[in-house]
């Protein structure tokens, strides 16, 4: 026996190996030991259709402008008097005449505005490419932001795709119970959009009285208690800080040993927090979620250090659950549940039933025929699709592959393409040793001849397959997984040189 055929029998040894030793778990679904995670198509869960409200993401950047122009023009001491705005402009007026140039250096630093000055009177204003792409945007953060929450929730294989213009697709395997069901709708849903804010304390005393278009005309805006909706307060229009400067926010417990969460900011958000804080002693700070006010406590000092606590009637798994939400990044627009679906298990267990006939009836006649037709080397080669086929479902065990029902079809595809490579070597095999070459210089030659072949066909389906997993969704994910995996098992068991 050569060197290259007896290296190649130990690296064929040491692959059957780990293809049982990762597999069996999966097959006998061990709790210990890396496990085949289910798609939702064969062991049930939570389909749901979601549309973003796109046109609150324009508002949001319209309020994000006009707080950096605020922020701007306090930090340069610039006077200019209130800041107002609605759903597609801004407008102020600059009192300090001798700050125009800093003013309007400022404003050619904004990207996608259309900025008008007239008497020392400024209308900003966004285009119509930035809305639409603001827009667009708010679809991609919005899929990027549910696919995080979901990941930190601690789902398996959780499928979120963008579809159509201002919807998203979102499936949940193995969410079977309503309370499960519940959390993962409210952490789905919930935006998350912390502000600071600035308590209008001239007007808080008429905060019971005081209408919304009132309280708009004079720059501020209405906001109720969280826990009590008989509790208002009036807060400044312009946030001081939102959720953008946000780098971290874990669950902590106070003094009182009652959940809070503990947030951090970065390095501009702890600097605007500090002076803010500094000139602003004695006076009320709103910390605000989702326009809901948690608390206004009074700032006694300068707090500097970029942190903050939120504090309320949480139970652990709120906090929990909110620390999540604000770490995985505040939605810019709000979305809404257009349909829900629950998925049950019986289907699944009907597919992985016939499927596994499939794959069972289409091995068993792939191994008949190449032994009937190849008799000694047909059993190798039916040897080296068990191996395969094990190899399979290591390597999907192993990085916690899904595995959906078309993923199975690409298994037992994959079968079908593994034993084409074993045709192609038994019949190199076959003209040498009709040509009078030995038996083992024709099996070493056989590899060698057939593996440019195999190597070429089996790239380009590769290549095919990840196009599928790149742009493909769900099902389709699904099925490139399998194909990919498998190509490159069957690609090891006809390699021609030694590793």
């Amino acid at each position: 026996m050569t060197p290259k055929i007896s290296f190649r029998l130990i690296i064929f040894a040491i692959a059957a190996a780990f293809g049982v030793i990762f597999s069996v778990p999966s097959f006998l679904n061990l709790d210990k030991g890396a496990k085949i995670n289910l798609g939702l198509d064969l062991q049930g869960g939570l389909y749901m259709l979601l549309g973003v409200h796109t046109d609150e993401a324009v508002v949001n950047r319209i309020k994000a402008l006009a707080g950096g122009i605020s922020v701007n023009a306090e930090t340069n001491n610039i006077l200019i008097d209130e800041i107002k705005f609605d759903e597609t402009t801004i407008g102020f007026e600059l009192i300090d005449k001798q700050a125009k140039s800093d003013l309007d250096r400022y404003l050619t630093t904004l990207t996608g505005v259309t900025v008008r000055e007239s008497n020392q009177r400024y209308t900003i204003s966004l285009t119509a490419e930035e809305r639409e792409l603001v827009k667009s945007s708010a679809v991609a953060q919005a899929v990027e932001t549910i696919r995080n929450r979901l990941d930190l929730f601690g789902l398996s294989e959780p499928s979120v795709a963008k579809q159509g213009v201002d919807q998203i697709l979102v499936e949940l395997p193995g969410i079977k119970t309503v309370e499960e069901e519940q959390r993962a709708r409210s952490l789905i849903a919930q935006a998350a959009h912390l502000q600071l804010m600035a308590v209008d304390e001239q007007n808080s005393a008429r905060a019971a009285t005081i209408t919304p278009s009132e309280a708009r005309a004079l720059g501020s805006i209405i906001l109720e208690d969280v826990y009590d909706k008989n509790i208002r307060y009036v807060v400044k229009q312009i946030p001081i800080l939102d959720g953008e400067r946000l780098t971290d926010a874990r669950t902590g417990f106070d003094q009182n040993n009652r959940p809070v969460i503990n947030f951090s900011l970065d390095g501009e958000g702890a600097r605007v927090f500090g002076n803010f804080s500094g000139k602003n002693v004695g006076k009320r700070l709103a910390i605000v979620l989702d326009d809901k006010v948690y608390s206004a406590p009074v700032l006694r000092e300068r707090i500097g250090g970029g942190s903050g606590q939120i504090s309320g009637n949480f139970t652990l798994q709120e906090a929990n659950d909110l620390s999540i939400a604000l770490r995985s990044g505040a939605l810019s627009a709000s979305v809404e549940m257009l349909e829900k679906r629950s998925v049950g298990p019986s289907l699944g267990e009907e597919s992985i039933n016939a499927s596994a006939l499939a794959l069972i009836g289409g091995f068993l006649l792939v191994a008949l025929f190449m032994i009937g037709y190849y008799r000694i080397a047909g059993m190798i080669s039916v040897a080296a699709l068990f191996v395969n086929l094990f190899l399979i479902i290591a390597f999907m065990a192993l990085f916690g592959a899904t595995l959906t029902l078309p993923g199975m079809v690409g298994i037992v595809l994959t079968i079908g393409m593994a034993v084409d490579a074993n045709v192609i070597i038994n019949e190199r095999i076959k003209e040498l040793l009709f040509e009078g070459k030995s038996v083992l210089k024709s099996i070493e030659n056989g590899y060698a001849n057939a593996f440019s072949a195999i190597l070429d066909s089996n790239l380009t389906t590769l290549i095919a397959a990840v196009a599928l997993y790149a742009y493909g969704t769900g099902p389709v994910k699904g099925f490139a997984v399998t194909l990919s995996v498998g190509i490159l098992c069957s690609m090891l068991t006809a390699c021609r040189q030694p590793l």
